[in-house]
Order: structure tokens, then sequence, then C-alpha cells
């Protein structure tokens, strides 16, 4: 297999709601590794000409506007029906899919060695198995909780119905390779993230031929 038929080593980058997720990934990025950001293309998908936006139009009335999907006005519906969220998922899920496949095939052609793909919903998706190595980003419940709920229209109620729906943070770092500690400030978790990078860096250089 020539070097730019290979893909690169496949670190999936996850953690359950706002434990520094996305901001993890901008440290990884920093240091050149490549990064794809599943809230990014969330939010392109969600935008004006974005391809989720007919389909959420047609599953949920009235939460779009402007030619946008509302996230506001899509929170509100997820919230009078939590069963909503499989048919919001099964629109989302394979657009973001489709959109990570992208990614990879366009880092294989260049040939890059070591790559992170967001993975929101990871173990929950069973999508540990089309990586090499898992990185969870976490932090204390009480961090989490404060987070989350100073964030705009958020509940206690919507942030209890959030953490049915995902793997419990103990689990996720049980079944981690790697954990980033998100609660002792930035300088700390940037040195967090060089050290693991440094350590997939190596993975990636001696990992077998044919992997």
């Amino acid at each position: 297999m020539h070097k730019q038929d290979r893909r690169p080593y496949l670190v999936g980058l996850t953690g359950s709601i706002a434990m520094g997720k996305t901001e993890t990934g901008k440290l990884f990025a920093q240091l050149g590794i490549p990064v794809f950001d599943s809230d990014a293309v969330v939010r392109a998908l969600y935008d004006p000409e974005g391809a989720a936006v007919a389909p959420v139009a047609a599953a949920f009335p009235g939460t779009v506007r402007d030619g946008r999907v509302d996230r506001t006005a899509l929170a509100a519906a997820l919230g009078r029906d939590p069963s909503a969220f499989e048919r919001l998922e099964a629109i989302v899920h394979p657009l973001v899919r489709q959109a990570r496949d992208g990614f990879i095939r366009a880092a294989t052609a260049r040939g890059d060695e070591l790559v992170i793909v967001d993975i929101p919903l990871l173990f929950e998706t069973g999508a540990q198995r089309e990586v090499d190595a898992v990185v969870v980003v976490s932090a204390p419940k009480d961090v989490q909780e404060r987070r989350v709920l100073a964030r705009r229209g958020m509940t206690p109620e919507k942030l209890e119905m959030l953490h049915a729906r995902q793997m419990p943070d103990a689990e996720k770092r049980a079944k981690a390779d790697f954990i980033i500690e998100t609660d002792k400030g930035l300088a700390q978790a940037f040195a967090e993230v060089k050290r693991v990078a440094s350590e997939l860096r190596a993975r990636a250089k001696h990992r077998l031929p044919d992997a």
C-alpha cells in the first residue's frame, strides 16, 4: 500500500455535554493535527442552504426561520417530546458521517499520518470500533453542570434529559485510551493535550504497515 493510500491513524475525541470537547479539539489543531469539528459541521447543516434545513423543517414544523434551523425552537420541540431525538438524529447523523468520511478521504489523499475526529456520541453509537484510539474529555460533575446551566435556554430539566441520552462520564473514562481534564485551566489542559498528542504521534508512526 502506498503511503498516500493509507488512511491516517484515527483518534476519536469525545465527552459528555459541556466537558470542553470543542475547545480541546482546538488545542489539538494548534499543534498542527487536522481536527474534524462535528459542531461546526452541524452549524453549517443548520445554516441557510444547509442540507439539514429542509428535512428538519418537515420533521419539526416551526423550527426553521429565515431559512435556517432555529436551535432554540428545535430545543423546545425536543423538550416537549424527548422521543423526537431519534427523528433528529436520523436526519443529522448520516449527514455528519458523510462530512466526516470526506474529511478522512481528504486526509488520506494528503498523506496525513494522524487526525482527530470529534464524535460527540462516540460510545453511544458504537463509533469506537471505527477509530484507532479514543480521547475522552472530562470534568467534575459540578463543573459540567455549572457550564451547561450557564447556556441560554438551558434548564435542570433539559440537562437531565441530555444526561439520560449519554453514557455516564465514569463509563466513558473507563473505556478511554486517554483522558484530558478540562477543569484546571487552559494552561493545564494544553499541557495534557501536548502529552497525549506526543503519544498519539508515536502510535501513528509505529503502527503496523497494513494497519
